[in-house]
This record gives structure tokens, sequence and C-alpha cells, in this order.
């Protein structure tokens, strides 16, 4: 079906949702697939929406070449199950485009595809940065757009939007140590308690304790930073353009400062002692923990084998292929799964967004620590005793946890203060 805005569709689109506590289609399929075609580049964008809870749902937006429905449909299931594992009252969407984030012309495509879907954006769909797509450059978008912010669709229901707005911009711009902001180092501050949680499972030293880092960018670089805060030694990071490694740690802070705008470090001030390996090379690197931090699919039935870690801590969507999760599950390696371990983000903005939280980092990192690491306790608690794959614990949760919003038979729309 095609309409004015440029999309196609697989739901109907006669007006807008109706505000039940939760809406989805029968046999877990999404509740809406959209497709749009850019005018002046041909370029495709898509939105998944798979749950709306109070007519709301929430899932960032990427940019990247190759993106597809299909990946993005993935990404929103995921998100229906972050928003459910994590009790938020809200449920999962994605946004993606399939064009190169870095070609000239993708701020354009990029304004012109959330131009599309505005009606979404205007009063539904609640995004934020994702791969490609960095918060600040949406936040330009949103306020060319006359949207203000791209939490817009929750703050245009608060009874004073504009003291959320700046509820949710101090949140946003809180500096924290190492010269950031707490919005651009929260997500990758989950994932670090992620890992810390998997170290405290097993009852392993932290300065024992060993991590390879796939990807250096806004996730991967704060889950590395948090880590070696943490006395953690991360041997390995890998970028666009390879794999350095170092068998007692790496410099995580020098090499931040090191990275361009696109998370690639400059080689060129890298230490000697430093090894320089092919980007694929981490995957095989002897770590405890491997930490898929760049892209979807990057653990497959292909290169599973070559996974030497004991535990993977899925810090990007969709990192690991079914097949391979259970290939390696059945080599007694588990895996933390994306829809909790990299949930810090998306569980932090509507604590911000319902005032649970505010501008004090340290209340931030205090309620993400306690609720991340008590899950991946969980989690790892029915592997370790009875041998239950992480993911199918972590799925019984996210059911449970969403068939008690049901239950509950609250019809009212969220409230944000």
């Amino acid at each position: 079906m095609h309409d004015p805005w440029g999309h196609t569709s697989t739901a109907n689109r006669t007006g807008a949702p109706e505000p039940g506590v939760e809406q989805t289609a029968r046999r877990g399929e999404p509740l809406l697939r959209l497709t749009w075609t850019d005018p002046v580049t041909g370029a495709h964008g898509y939105l998944v929406v798979h749950t709306l809870v109070s007519g709301l749902a929430t899932g960032g937006t990427r940019m990247r070449k190759g993106c597809t429905m299909s990946e993005v449909e993935d990404l929103a299931r995921g998100m229906s199950a972050k928003t459910a594992t994590f009790e938020l009252p809200v449920g999962g969407a994605k946004g993606g485009i399939d064009f190169d984030p870095k070609d000239p012309a993708a701020v354009g495509v990029l304004e012109r595809f959330c131009q599309a879907m505005r009606p979404w954006l205007d009063a539904h769909w609640v995004t934020a940065e994702d791969l490609g797509v960095p918060q600040h450059l949406i936040d330009e978008v949103f306020e060319r757009l006359g949207l203000g912010q791209s939490y817009h669709a929750a703050i245009s229901r608060s009874a004073q939007p504009e003291r959320t707005l700046r509820r949710v911009t101090a949140g946003l711009n809180a500096p924290v140590p190492g010269g950031l902001l707490l919005g651009d180092v929260i997500g990758g501050y989950g994932v670090a308690q992620a890992c810390l949680g998997a170290a405290y499972a097993w009852g392993w030293d932290t300065d024992q304790t060993t991590v390879a880092m796939q990807g250096i960018g806004t996730m991967g670089g704060g889950a590395a930073w948090y880590l070696h805060e943490a006395g953690i030694r991360v041997v390995a990071v890998a970028d666009a353009a390879g794999t350095l490694y170092h068998p007692e740690g790496l410099d995580i802070p020098a090499l931040l400062d090191l990275r361009d705008s696109f998370g690639e470090i400059d080689r060129s001030q890298v230490p000697e002692d430093v090894q320089r390996l092919p980007r694929n090379a981490v995957i095989s690197t002897d770590a405890d923990i491997l930490v898929p931090a760049a892209i979807s699919y990057a653990i497959t039935p292909e290169n599973e084998a070559d996974v030497k870690a004991k535990v993977i801590v899925e810090a990007a969507n969709a990192a690991t292929i079914p097949e391979a999760e259970a290939t390696l599950a059945a080599r007694g390696i588990p895996v933390i799964p994306d829809f909790i371990a990299n949930a810090g983000a998306a569980a932090w903005a509507w604590w911000l967004l319902l005032g649970q939280v505010g501008a004090d980092p340290a209340d931030s990192f205090l309620r993400l620590r306690t609720e991340m690491q008590s899950r991946v306790s969980l989690l790892l608690a029915q592997w370790i005793v009875d041998g239950v794959p992480p993911r199918e614990t972590g799925e019984g949760l996210a059911d449970s946890n969403r068939q008690a919003l049901i239950a509950s038979g609250e019809q009212t729309p969220i409230v944000i203060p």
C-alpha cells in the first residue's frame, strides 16, 4: 500500500493507533512495517513498530549501507524485549536507512526520512541514536523539523513539556569523568556492568579478567572506558582498520583520545608494542569475555569456532546469529543477549523521562549498575545451575513482565511528569 508520505506498509494506516496497554499483530508479527524511498537519492528507509504500549514505542534510528527490512524487524523485536525486560511502560520499534553515513548526502537523507516518518515521530515513536546516527545529529534534525528533540513523542505527552525537556536535556548533557556527557556513555556503562555481572557470577577477580572489544564507537568505547576504570584488562579492540592487541591490557583512555568521529583509531600514534592484527582477529582473541559492539550478525556459524572467550556479552544489537549461538551453548559458552546487555541507554532514557533519575550521574550509574547486574546474575545462575541458555531465561522474564502489564488492565496513557 502506498501513501502520500512515501511509505509502503504491511499494516493499515487508517488513523492513529488506539491507546491500549499493548498492541501487536498476531503470532509474533510486528504491528507495523513501513518502507520509504528517498525522492532525492533513491535510498530506502524502514520503520518497524513491533509493539505499542499506551500508544508509544521506543527504538533508535540507524544508518548503514546494506541495511534491510529484515534487520530492522529483528532490532524492533529486540527493543520490545528490552522494554519488557526492564519493565518500561513502552513498546519496541526501530528505524533503519540503507545509506552510507559517511556520504556527504547522509544528513539530508536522514532529515527527509524523519520528515516522512513525522506522523509516528510526532505522537508514537520515541527514537534516538544508533549505528551511524549520533544523538547530536538526530537532535539537530528534529530541531530543524520543529520537533525539538528526538524524545518528542514522549515529551509532548508531559503535563509540562518544557520542564520535561529541560530535565531530559540536563540529563543527556550532564558531564562525567573523561570529558564526556552522560547521554553519550550511559549505554556503554550498562554494557560494562553486564560484563562485571558475568565476572562476579563466576567469582573472577576483576584485575585478572580480560575482555576483547569489537567496536570502539559510542557503545564499545564507553564500555571499554568503564571496564578499564573497574580494573578489568581490555586486551583487544577492533575498529574498521583492524584489531589492536596487547596481552597485558591496552591503555584505553589514550586510545579513545585517538578516535575520529567514526570511532576509528589513528594508528600513527599507537605505541609500537601494541600488535596490529586483522579486523576479524578480535573474534579469536584469548580473552575471558568477548564483546561484539559494532555490527549486527558479527558471530556466525562460519566464525563461532574461532571464539575462545568464556562468555559473550552482546553490546551490538543482534550480534550473534541463532545457529552460532546454539553451537556456542553446546560448547559451554553462554551469550548474554543484546536485549539485556545493551539495554542500559533505553532503560535510562525512560527513567529520565519519567523523572526517576535526573542530572546527577551518580544516581543514574547506581540504578543502572544495580538493575543490570541483577538481571545478568539471574541469567547466569540459570545457566550455571541448570544449563538454560541466557536468552531463554531473558525471554521468559520479558514475557512474564509483558503479561503482568497486560493483566494489570491499565488502559490509561503513560503519565510523564
